[in-house]
């Protein structure tokens, strides 16, 4: 496994509401450029901040993937788990008057 790489990926919300899998260092450092101007905030800032310590080595991978999520979470990008999605439907199939 390349030393970038997470343990596991953190899922977002892109464009349209999408998921896309966020498998690395590299894939958050990227997405946090591509990150508006205009939203960007402390959280982004410590994000790109432990991403960049990463890339160079200077902090584990996951530890950044923590902060990365983190921010993540602060804006609502991450995506639900399936099972909830899962679950959600079978409570809504088995009572109609849950919308």
């Amino acid at each position: 496994m390349k030393p970038d790489m997470f343990k596991e990926p953190v899922s977002i919300l892109v464009g349209l509401g999408f998921p896309a899998e966020i498998c690395s260092v590299t894939d958050a450092y990227r997405h946090l450029c591509e990150w508006p101007v205009r939203l960007r905030d402390n959280s982004h800032a410590a994000a790109l901040k432990a991403c960049g310590a990463a890339l160079r080595g200077e902090i584990e991978a996951d530890t950044a993937r923590g902060v990365f999520a983190a921010f993540a979470a602060k804006h609502d990008l991450l995506a639900p788990e399936s099972n909830a999605i899962a679950a959600a439907r079978l409570s809504r199939d088995r009572d109609p008057q849950v919308r």
